[in-house]
């Protein structure tokens, strides 16, 4: 059986396409860059040391033993912005029931710090380089999208991710004592 032009023309596109998925997939998931592990869920992300906005050194090991819900945000995100008053609101309610919640901004130290001087929250705020080790990416937030929220065990362990912002609702289910 001798296969024409047509079949040679049809097995080109097929191919094209193949290679303009596997790129376009190449540009949208990007391998992290050197030096950062991205972490799965059940997975302890390795060594993870933030900043306060005053430059002191955060471990997330400071908050071991208690669910962590670390919540990625920057201050030119308007979504994150606005479900920052909902964080702040639920802290008082669960801190006492071991559960920890920290906003990890991925921007500069002084508009951290002038944000929250003119919206100040009740949870701790951290700074953490969006492409480095202890960024929203080391989380598994490989489509690099704010906010991003990780829930961590008391082990250390990540639980749950999400893109986006919280309801209410889902907020508490997040932050309910596990059963």
């Amino acid at each position: 059986m001798t296969r024409g032009p047509t079949f040679w023309i049809v097995m080109l596109a097929i191919a094209a396409a193949v290679a303009g998925l596997w790129l376009e997939h190449r540009r949208q998931h990007p391998p992290p860059p050197e030096g950062v592990t991205v972490a799965d869920v059940g997975e302890i992300p390795s060594n993870v040391v933030f900043l306060s906005p005053d430059g002191k050194a955060r471990p997330l090991a400071d908050w071991r033993g208690k669910r962590v819900l670390i919540n990625f945000w920057a201050t030119w995100c308007a979504p994150c912005r606005r479900e920052m008053p909902l964080l702040s609101a639920a802290y008082p309610r669960y801190r006492d029931r071991g559960v920890a919640i920290v906003g990890a901004a991925e921007d500069t130290a002084d508009a951290v710090r002038a944000s929250l001087a003119e919206h100040p929250v009740s949870y701790p705020v951290v700074i953490a380089g969006a492409d480095a080790p202890g960024g929203s990416l080391s989380f598994g937030n490989t489509r690099r999208v704010l906010p991003y929220s990780v829930l961590i065990g008391e082990d250390g362990r990540i639980l749950r991710r999400k893109i986006g912002t919280f309801s209410q609702a889902e907020l508490d289910e997040w932050l309910a004592p596990a059963h």
